[in-house]
């Protein structure tokens, strides 16, 4: 295993949940902040991010189940609400009674459940604020990649084969076309993102966690609902020139959401700004860190 990986891995911790073993790690003191990373990747790719907030925080961070260091069972269910659980579990664990949620991704979708069960009294803790980043918050303007449908749109035997034959390469060029064309990933970061991905055969079930990104039309109206009504403070970091979730979800969340709370990073950043961007997005997240104190 690449050594700043092995270092990652090592320095984190174990929950048992259910049959399954969530890998999460803490760092820093302060407000509790709660990390969620999206798909297909870990927590890892927040590194330097975790870094920065840990000087002001106590960051708590985990891999989804699936995905990361975490496990990744075959013949599984993934669900939204399982992953709630999870946090649940891990909060309850850690004794955390209330945070600050900042998520990316499929960590969105996550953060968005968490949101319309606080509504419904179903989390054991409370959500200080929540900070969405690139992610599919209104799924009827998402534009997903092709490699998506593929895995994830097909019949499951398709999107099961898919899995299983996806190449280093296939995924490096669907993860580069997401990026602003100034800020392309490294060839370093890509091997070690591919190690995460293929930890524990991961990339063979890609195709059951790529399914959740179709799902969300389940919830559209749930989320939607569950976020023009709360009282938790929230803001969208957006990350403009992603052709998945850039300014076309910026601009749906100004339409849909009161009083809403947008930091566009310059036009050429796209998907990943905690790589992209990383010292706007620490800007922009203490701004609105401050503005909840005014």
């Amino acid at each position: 295993m690449n050594k700043e990986l092995e270092n990652w891995k090592s320095n984190g911790k174990y929950l048992r949940f259910k049959d399954n073993n969530i890998f999460y790690g803490q760092d820093g003191e302060g407000d509790n902040l709660l990390i969620i990373h999206g798909y297909p990747y870990n927590s890892f790719e927040w590194k330097e991010t975790i870094a920065e907030l840990s000087k002001t925080f106590k960051v708590t961070f985990f891999d989804l189940l699936g995905m990361g260091f975490s496990d990744k069972p075959r013949n599984h269910k993934y669900s939204f609400e399982e992953y709630c659980d999870i946090v649940n579990a891990l909060l309850l664990n850690l004794n955390i009674q209330e945070t600050h949620i900042f998520s990316h991704d499929l960590g969105v979708s996550v953060a968005q459940e968490l949101i319309a069960r606080n509504a419904e009294s179903k989390n054991n803790f409370k959500i200080k604020s929540t900070a969405f980043m690139n992610g599919s918050l209104f799924i009827d303007v998402y534009k997903p990649r092709l490699i998506q449908k593929l895995l994830s749109k097909s019949p499951t035997l398709i999107g099961k084969t898919l899995s299983k034959v996806m190449s280093k390469s296939m995924v490096n060029k669907s993860v580069k076309s997401v990026f602003g064309p100034f800020t392309q990933p490294s060839e370093a970061f890509l091997d070690q993102q591919w190690e995460i991905l293929n930890f524990n055969n991961g990339k063979e079930i890609a195709y059951l966690i790529g399914r959740l990104v179709f799902d969300k039309y389940n919830y559209l109206s749930r989320w939607v609902h569950a976020m023009q009504t709360t009282s938790i403070p929230m803001c969208y970091i957006c990350g403009p020139f992603d052709p998945n979730s850039g300014i076309h979800m910026a601009n749906r969340y100004k339409e849909l959401i009161p009083n809403p709370n947008v930091y566009l990073l310059e036009k050429y950043i796209g998907h990943w700004p905690q790589l992209e961007d990383i010292d706007n997005v620490i800007k922009y997240y203490y701004e609105f860190i401050k503005g909840l104190k005014e």
